[in-house]
């Protein structure tokens, strides 16, 4: 196996404390989680009281200014763990990312450290029910008031952190006939008159992880609301953008360390299980099942670590980011259905991880936008399309 090198000392010390943390705070309750369909709010307090939320914020904001490489011992951690109810790295590195680089100091000041301390959980709502991965085919509308406030009416679905969510960053359109020229990033707070959470969704995978819809009617959002003021009124898109390369290489991430953990499951399962009196790894079906598996591992581990090399130089481009979610989710998909074929019958059921894992992996080729949507935005930055 090739040595990685992305990791200092300090970043694998971070990591043993965070597997601490894991098999203390989380382990012994994740499948009741599963159960109940969502985590308990207490596990975003101790993370906020270990310094486990918004480790990149500037300390004046509540964080500790870690560069993006602990962030991603994090993302991988919780993935190999098969722990897909925690929504840290979607509070941390999608949600707070978004208020540090274009918020106003106000709320930076105001909405920061209170996501830091766990006191606050941080939502995005981008995905409507009849736009999905269509980020230009938003629906929602963020209506100028004389007062300078903004009325906001629509819906959204799947959104993660959704029912625990006490601030929503809502994507919508103050200009409706501008096109994405003409989108918002609007901060909508639980408790504001007229929104509404539906029923936490029933998802095929990630069942503790908690999945509402949105509804927003007639919400009437204060001016300074705005994310980022009357200066990033109509600009939303363009926010939308610069951050979708970081959120799809945390994808990207995530199913690396996922599907190497599957391998090790496998790998030691075959080792145990017999059939007609011969342990399954025994047989050259599945020693070259599971070779060619690691093989792709490997080469994807390799890929996404220079991303992540990259992007803490803010050199990662949309394209390579769209190659890195596509590619590694793809294989996600691939590895885990494999490693349940060498698992049988035991493949199949709820108790083992691999059948979590299974079921977890399927979304990654869906949200951040859908593969083939990867494929397009590939194609486009090789000159191919519009």
């Amino acid at each position: 196996m090739i040595e990685r090198t992305l990791f200092n000392a300090d970043h694998e010390a971070f990591r043993d404390g965070f597997r601490r943390f894991m098999e203390k705070e989380i382990a012994p309750h994740h499948e009741a989680w599963e159960e109940q369909g969502y985590v308990d709010r207490e596990v975003w307090r101790k993370a906020g009281r270990h310094g486990y939320l918004c480790m990149t914020m500037p300390g004046e904001y509540g964080g500790s200014g870690a560069e993006k490489l602990y962030s991603v011992v994090q993302m991988e951690e919780l993935a190999r763990a098969g722990f897909s109810g925690i929504g840290y790295g979607l509070h941390s590195e999608i949600v707070a990312p978004y208020i540090l680089h274009y918020g106003t100091e106000a709320q930076k000041k105001k909405y920061l450290p209170a996501l830091a301390s766990g006191e606050m959980v941080g939502a995005i709502a981008m995905t409507e029910p009849a736009a999905g991965s269509d980020l230009q085919g938003v629906k929602s509308t963020a209506v100028r008031q004389p007062d300078g406030s903004y009325l906001l009416n629509g819906s959204k679905t799947f959104i993660t952190n959704g029912w625990h969510a006490d601030l929503v960053i809502v994507v919508a359109k103050t200009n409706p006939a501008a096109g994405a020229k003409g989108t918002s990033l609007l901060l909508v707070e639980r408790g504001m008159k007229g929104f509404e959470k539906g029923k936490r969704l029933k998802k095929l995978g990630l069942k503790a992880q908690d999945t509402s819809e949105l509804f927003f009617d007639n919400v009437q959002v204060p001016a300074d609301h705005l994310l980022g003021g009357e200066a990033f009124e109509n600009k939303g898109f363009i926010c939308l953008m610069e951050q979708l390369p970081w959120e799809r290489l945390q994808i990207a991430i995530g199913a690396v360390a996922a599907a190497q953990a599957a391998i090790d499951w496998t790998v030691a399962y075959v080792k145990e299980r017999k059939v007609f009196g011969q342990p399954v790894a025994s047989y050259q079906n599945t020693r070259y099942t599971l070779a060619e598996l690691q093989t792709e591992v490997q080469v994807a581990r390799v890929f996404v670590d220079k991303c992540c090399e990259l992007i803490a130089h803010d050199k990662l481009d949309t394209a390579t980011a769209s190659m890195a979610k596509y590619w590694c989710s793809d294989l996600q998909c691939k590895v885990m259905d494999e490693c349940v074929q060498l698992h049988g019958g035991y493949g199949y059921m709820w108790e083992y991880p691999i059948t979590r894992a299974y079921a977890d992996a399927r979304v990654q080729r869906i949200y951040g936008g859908t593969n083939e949507i990867m494929k397009e935005v590939i194609a486009r930055g090789i000159g191919l399309g519009k």
